[in-house]
């Protein structure tokens, strides 16, 4: 049984004992006009009554004391829900998650995942696995402080995120042209599949990378010297490596 439903409980059977204790009391004092014994029973009654008028003081601190502690805990939720509230409100938009293996192939499945997948479906799987792209991962917080402060300058934590952001944007737009047919495209696409394919070389084979027009085309970002900082920082994460050549700079994803 709940603490505080005990005591109430023993609040209210200490209750009924003292109004029983007052009537009888009453009856007594009543009596005790026309019967003298009854004034020796009516003294007993008072030393009862004093006992149990004590024990329902007992009764009324310990629920005191109760209920001080009730409400010191209900500040406490109060504070972990809006601790709660204020984390939903304010949930970074660039969290990090768990990625595919390096080589862009076959994505993580959950133990569940894979006991779910047929060995008739193999096929399909594989098919899919072609389509995904790679992504850069997003900075976490420690590696964002690990970050020289030289080198951050003013660009806060979500800030080179949403630089990520940007960046998987592009590269996620360029693959998506390149793995079309260009018969399929129509003029515009069909010259960047066009540009993409004479950017590659054969260091870039099997490799995800982006140009400053890149960028440029899939995202408002700027190519500036802004943007030169946040690829010194993604280079010092790990993110990016430059792959130099023809006059251009290739942002290779690690």
């Amino acid at each position: 049984m709940c603490p505080l439903v005990s005591n109430m409980s023993e609040l209210e059977d200490v209750s009924h004992h003292i109004h029983d204790r007052i009537s009888s009391v009453h009856r007594m004092l009543d009596l005790s006009v026309v019967e003298l014994p009854q004034r020796k029973k009516l003294g007993q009654e008072f030393v009862a009554l004093e006992k149990l008028l004590e024990e329902f003081e007992r009764c009324v601190g310990r629920q005191k004391e109760q209920l001080k502690q009730l409400k010191e805990l209900e500040e406490t939720f109060q504070k972990d829900l809006e601790d709660v509230q204020h984390l939903k409100e304010n949930i970074p938009a660039h969290m990090p998650r768990k990625k595919g293996p390096a080589n862009g192939g076959e994505p993580v499945l959950t133990q569940k995942e894979a006991a779910d997948v047929q060995p008739a479906q193999s096929e399909n799987v594989k098919k899919t696995n072609k389509s995904v792209v790679r992504e850069i991962e997003v900075i976490t917080l420690p590696e964002y402080e690990s970050i020289p402060p030289y080198m951050k300058g003013r660009v806060s934590y979500h800030q080179l995120n949403a630089a990520v952001q940007s960046i998987n944007t592009a590269v996620t737009a360029k693959y998506k042209i390149l793995r079309q047919s260009a018969k399929t495209l129509n003029n515009q696409a069909r010259k960047l599949h066009q540009r993409f394919k004479d950017q590659e070389t054969k260091d870039t084979k099997g490799q995800y990378f982006v140009v400053d027009d890149d960028i440029r085309e899939f995202t408002q970002m700027k190519a500036d010297k802004r943007f030169q900082g946040i690829l010194n920082m993604l280079r010092h994460c790990q993110r990016l490596r430059e792959l130099r050549g023809g006059g251009i700079t290739r942002y290779m994803l690690l």
